[in-house]
């Protein structure tokens, strides 16, 4: 064999066997990130942004936006535009609605613990009617907490579909938190923290609570 052959010979030789000791890894698509990733479906990505957010980022908004909901109260109906930009908080666009993070007490006057959708009714203002609903879950309604969390942007996430389950994720880690009221419900105390979604006058608030206690 002449000289250059069998260096052409030994070099695809050792290129071979280079070639078999590696495995070749293509670059990762960067839309195929996360879920898709990790096998996760999107909402099993949701919950766990949810869960990774909620102590770090989502408790302290509400702490350092929360207002009694007695002194809200005064306030928006005096400037509901001016409440809401001294203590709201929505996702940018003036269309969007307020939310508000609120604390405060009251006596449990309704409700139901029996259903998927539970839910107590609340009198806030000592008139012994309910004013306030407290979602107790673990079907919430509404998008409160996603809405009022000015770190959350609708771009930052695939779709529309994902971005409700997100709210949804929310929404679930409200409730794993949130303990229920035991034996008769009626005439009970309840402090509670949490967030609505400021809806149109006169309606009646629909609150995610975010801490909830019974009795005192």
């Amino acid at each position: 064999m002449p000289r250059s052959a069998f260096g052409v010979s030994v070099f695809c030789l050792a290129l071979g066997l280079g070639l078999a000791g590696c495995k070749i890894v293509p670059d990762p698509d960067p839309n195929e990130a996360g879920a898709t990733a990790a096998g996760q479906s999107d909402d099993e990505r949701m919950q766990a942004y949810a869960a990774d957010a909620w102590e770090p980022r989502v408790l302290p908004v509400i702490a350092g936006k929360r207002l009694p909901l007695r002194d809200l109260r005064q306030q928006l109906a005096a400037d509901p535009s001016a409440a809401g930009a001294a203590h709201g908080l929505r996702p940018q666009g003036d269309s969007n609605p307020w939310n508000f993070a609120v604390t405060g007490e009251g006596v449990i006057t309704g409700g139901k613990t029996d259903s998927r959708a539970a839910k107590l009714e609340v009198d806030t203002d000592g008139d012994g009617k309910g004013d306030l609903t407290i979602q107790l879950g673990p079907v919430i309604r509404g998008t409160a907490i996603r809405d009022a969390m000015p770190f959350v942007v609708f771009t930052d996430f695939r779709d529309q579909i994902e971005f409700a389950k997100l709210a949804n994720a929310f929404n679930a880690e409200a409730h794993k938190r949130t303990p229920f009221p035991e034996g008769d419900i009626i005439g009970q105390q309840v402090q509670f923290e949490g967030v609505f979604t400021l809806q149109g006058k006169g309606e009646k608030i629909e609150l995610v609570p975010t801490a909830l206690s019974y009795g005192g």
